[in-house]
C-alpha cells in the first residue's frame, strides 16, 4: 500500500484541492478490533479501512485482526467484511484493493477472560509483525459493549510488547455515569499513558464540526462578533426520524440523555464556546475544551425538558410508539427526547443560552448549530421589516455538510421590501469531492498518534458530572410518556422552554 499513486479525477481537475498536501504516512502496524463480529465493525470500520486503502493512506506494512466470541474462520470473517465493504462503503469496490488490504486481515474467536485466547491473538500479532513487517506497533479497538471494557484493557496491559507502540481506542459509551467512567479511568491509567488512549466520538470526525474551528479561528469577520455582545443565542439540534431500530436493551439503560448528550451534544456546544486554543495540537484544543465543561451550569428542572415518543407518521408510514418497540417494556420510563437550557459561565459567554434538543422519531435526520445574532439595535427602515429575521449562522453537521449565513436583503421591485435570504456553502458543492465518513478520519489520525479530535479523560468526566446532575433531578419524577406523537419536533414543554424567553426553535 504505497502513496505514490495519484488522486482521484475529480480531485486533480478541482482548483479548490490545489496545493493541498498529503499528509504523512503512518508507521507500520497492526490494529485488532474486538468485537469484530458487530454491527459497527461492518458498517463503519471495515468501510471505512477500505476507503483509506482506495486513498493510499494506510501503511505500507498494515494487518487486522478480528476479534470476537462468534466462531468463524478467517476466510468467512474476510468474506463478510468484502460484503459489508460492498454495501456501506462509499467508494467503487475494485476486487484488486480489497484483496490487498485482505491479504492482512485474520480473525481469532475468543472469550475476552479466556487466557488461551488471548495466547492465541498474541501469536497471531506475532505472526503478523514476521509476515507484514508491522514491527510491533499496535491499535487496539474496543468496538464492545462498556462492561467488556475493563478485561480487555487488562488483559492487553498485562501483555504489551516491549518494542513497538500501543494504542487503544475506546468506542462510546465511556462508563454509565461518573463513577463507571472514573473507575474505567482509573483501570486504563495503570496500564497506558494518557497519551496512548484514544476515546472516540465519531461527531468529531465530522468535517463541518472540523470546520467549525477553521470557521471561527481562520476568518477575521467571525471571532470578533463570536460572544455575547453580538449573539442573541444558540441552538443545538442533534434529531433522528429513526427509532431505537433494534438496541432497546441498550437504549432502555442509556435513554437519550446518555445515548447522545452525554457525548455528542456536549462536545459541540464545548466546540462551539471554547476559546481559541493557543495552538492546533491535542492538548491545547482540549484543554479550553475542558473550560468550557467546568463553566456550565446545571440546568433546573424548569430548564430541562425529557419526553418519550408515541405512535405517528413519519414520511408518510405510520409507526409504533417507544413502549410498542420489540425489547422495551410496557410502561418504561426511558426518555428518547431531551431539551435544555445550559449556561457557559465565563466572560465571553455570560447570561447567553445555549438550547440544546436531541430525540428519536422527530421529523427528519438532522444536527445542526444555529448561532443566532441579535438585531440590529435600530434599523431606519421599520415599514419594511416584515419579512426580516435575525441574522443566522447555521452549520449543517448532518446530513448534508456545510455553513449558511442568513441575511436580509431588499425584494427586487420598486417599494422596500425585505427578506431574508441565504448565502449557503456545501461541501458537496464547493470541492466536487465525496466526503470522508468520520471513521476514516478518526482511525487515521490514531494511526499517526493525533488525539486532537479525540476526548480526555477529564472532558469525559465533566460530561458526566453534568449529566449525573441532570438525572439526580428526575429521580423523583415519573412523567407522562408518551408525551409527543413520532414525526413531531417533541413535546409541547420543550417549545415552551423558548417562549418563555420570547424565542422559538427554528423550524430549518
Amino acid at each position: 500500500m504505497t502513496e505514490t499513486h495519484a488522486p482521484p479525477a475529480a480531485e486533480q481537475e478541482n482548483p479548490l484541492l490545489e496545493g493541498l498536501r498529503r499528509r504523512r504516512t503512518p508507521e507500520p502496524c497492526a490494529l485488532t478490533i474486538f468485537g469484530a463480529s458487530g454491527d459497527l465493525t461492518q458498517r463503519k470500520l471495515f468501510p471505512a479501512l477500505y476507503a483509506l486503502a482506495v486513498r493510499h493512506l494506510l501503511p505500507e506494512h498494515f494487518a487486522v485482526v478480528g476479534v470476537a466470541r462468534t466462531q468463524m474462520t478467517t476466510e468467512a470473517f474476510v468474506e463478510r467484511m468484502r460484503d459489508a465493504v460492498q454495501e456501506h462503503g462509499r467508494d467503487e469496490f475494485h476486487q484488486e484493493t480489497w484483496e490487498e488490504l485482505a491479504a492482512g486481515v485474520r480473525y481469532v474467536a475468543m472469550e475476552f477472560d479466556d487466557d488461551a485466547g488471548w495466547e492465541g491473538l498474541a501469536a497471531a500479532l506475532n505472526e503478523l509483525d514476521e509476515e507484514r513487517g508491522t514491527d510491533g506497533n499496535r491499535i487496539h479497538y474496543l468496538a464492545v459493549p462498556p462492561k467488556a471494557f475493563e478485561e480487555i484493557v487488562r488483559q492487553v496491559g498485562k501483555r504489551r510488547k516491549t518494542s513497538g507502540w500501543t494504542r487503544l481506542i475506546c468506542e462510546k459509551p465511556f462508563g454509565h455515569d461518573l463513577a463507571s467512567a472514573r473507575a474505567l479511568n482509573a483501570t486504563i491509567a495503570r496500564y497506558f499513558a494518557e497519551e496512548e488512549v484514544f476515546r472516540i466520538d465519531h461527531y468529531l470526525g465530522k468535517e463541518t464540526v472540523q470546520n467549525m474551528l477553521v470557521l471561527r479561528f481562520a476568518n477575521g469577520i467571525f471571532e470578533p462578533i463570536w460572544n455575547r455582545q453580538f449573539v442573541d443565542h444558540v441552538q443545538i439540534t442533534v434529531g433522528e426520524s429513526l427509532g431505537v431500530e433494534g438496541r432497546a436493551g441498550f437504549y432502555e439503560s442509556a435513554g437519550a440523555i446518555r445515548d447522545i448528550v452525554q457525548n455528542h451534544l456536549l462536545q459541540l456546544v464545548a466546540l462551539t464556546a471554547m476559546e481559541p486554543p493557543i495552538a492546533f495540537d491535542p492538548e491545547s484544543v482540549r484543554n479550553e475544551k475542558v473550560k468550557v465543561l467546568r463553566s456550565l451550569h446545571t440546568p433546573g428542572p424548569k430548564h430541562i425538558v425529557r419526553g418519550q415518543y408515541g405512535p405517528g407518521d413519519i414520511e408518510g408510514a405510520e409507526v409504533p410508539g417507544y413502549r410498542e418497540e420489540e425489547g422495551v417494556t410496557p410502561d418504561s420510563e426511558t426518555e428518547t427526547y431531551v431539551a435544555g437550557k445550559l449556561y457557559v459561565d465565563n466572560w465571553r459567554w455570560a447570561d447567553t443560552p445555549f438550547y440544546f434538543r436531541t430525540g428519536k422519531r422527530l421529523p427528519r435526520r438532522e444536527t445542526t448549530i444555529a448561532i443566532q445574532f441579535k438585531r440590529a439595535p435600530k434599523p431606519p427602515f421599520d415599514a419594511a421589516e416584515e419579512g426580516m429575521r435575525p441574522n443566522v449562522l447555521l452549520l449543517h453537521i448532518q446530513p448534508d455538510e456545510g455553513v449558511s449565513l442568513a441575511i436580509g436583503a431588499k425584494v427586487p421591485g420598486q417599494g422596500l421590501a425585505i427578506r431574508t435570504v441565504h448565502m449557503d456553502f456545501l461541501y458537496g458543492g464547493a470541492f466536487r469531492t465525496g466526503l470522508p465518513e468520520a471513521y476514516e478520519r478518526l482511525i487515521l489520525d490514531c494511526m499517526l498518534g493525533d488525539a486532537t479530535l479525540f476526548m480526555r479523560a477529564d472532558e469525559v468526566e465533566e460530561q458526566w458530572a453534568l449529566v449525573d446532575s441532570i438525572i439526580a433531578t428526575w429521580q423523583r419524577d415519573r412523567p407522562a410518556f408518551p408525551n409527543y406523537p413520532s414525526g413531531s419536533w417533541g413535546p409541547p414543554a420543550a417549545d415552551e422552554l423558548l417562549h418563555r424567553d420570547g424565542r422559538s426553535w427554528r423550524r430549518h
